[in-house]
């Protein structure tokens, strides 16, 4: 998905590349596909506060030289909130530490460091056009981007003044594995090369299409995109389970 398209793109630009993720057979499978000596992984759940810290420490310890962390990982709900009241907890808890626990303790783990390193630095987070536009099918999941964005707002102008990038990569619907496998959204090559060229050209809050759209419109658009977006998934979703 994304992390697989940035990861490609950053390995071509030179850079040493780290992935995370709880399956060691997926991380192996990128590994091989990118085929790079670059390209290390570390097994572990972000989901899970200790695994997050092991990360750090890892990271910190074996890659010294480390300067941008990307929190890119992600899962999605596909169920709307009446459909979802008698799901045990956990199950629902596990969509807000993944999205959005995770990423803030990451965040606050690696600024120290960067700041101490006192060279250029980021932390990019990628959030959703759905941050801005509320999905009814995936309540939690929009709520949970909708914090990460108003998070990274907030971070960004507390490290202003320092040598650390704060960056918000914004999708809209991309062809991807999120939520499970499915054809519509953004070609991933596609929506992964503008994103790399904004990055490099400074940018620090980027969209695509939908999102791009979506982060720039006024309170009244939003209002018409919501409908018009739920209405929309809403009938495409009742043909996917259809098939």
């Amino acid at each position: 998905g994304i992390g697989y398209g940035l990861a490609e793109r950053f390995l071509k630009s030179g850079s040493q590349v780290i992935i995370t993720g709880r399956r060691e057979d997926q991380l192996k499978e990128a590994k091989r596909k990118l085929n790079s000596d670059k390209l290390v992984y570390h097994v572990g759940d972000v989901g899970q506060e200790a695994d997050r810290v092991k990360l750090f420490q890892w990271v910190t310890k074996e890659y010294p030289k480390v300067n941008v962390l990307v929190n890119n990982a992600g899962i999605q709900r596909r169920v709307s909130f009446l459909d979802d009241t008698e799901t045990p907890w956990n199950e629902r808890e596990n969509e807000i530490h993944i999205n959005f626990s995770a990423p803030v303790h990451l965040s606050s783990l690696f600024v120290s460091y960067f700041l101490k390193q006192q060279q250029p630095s980021a932390i990019i987070n990628v959030t959703s056009g759905l941050a801005f536009v509320p999905p009814a099918f995936a309540p939690a999941y929009g709520a949970t981007k909708a914090a990460l964005h108003s998070f990274t707002m907030s971070i960004r102008f507390d490290l202003a003044n320092t040598p650390v990038q704060v960056i918000e990569i914004s999708p809209p619907a991309v062809k991807t594995n999120l939520g499970g496998s499915h054809d519509f959204g953004e070609d991933l090559d596609e929506f992964c090369d503008h994103v790399f060229g904004r990055m490099k050209q400074g940018e620090q809050e980027i969209g695509y299409k939908m999102s791009e759209e979506a982060r720039l419109s006024s309170r009244e658009k939003l209002d018409q995109m919501f409908h018009g977006v739920n209405n929309h998934l809403k009938k495409v979703l009742a043909e996917m389970k259809k098939h």
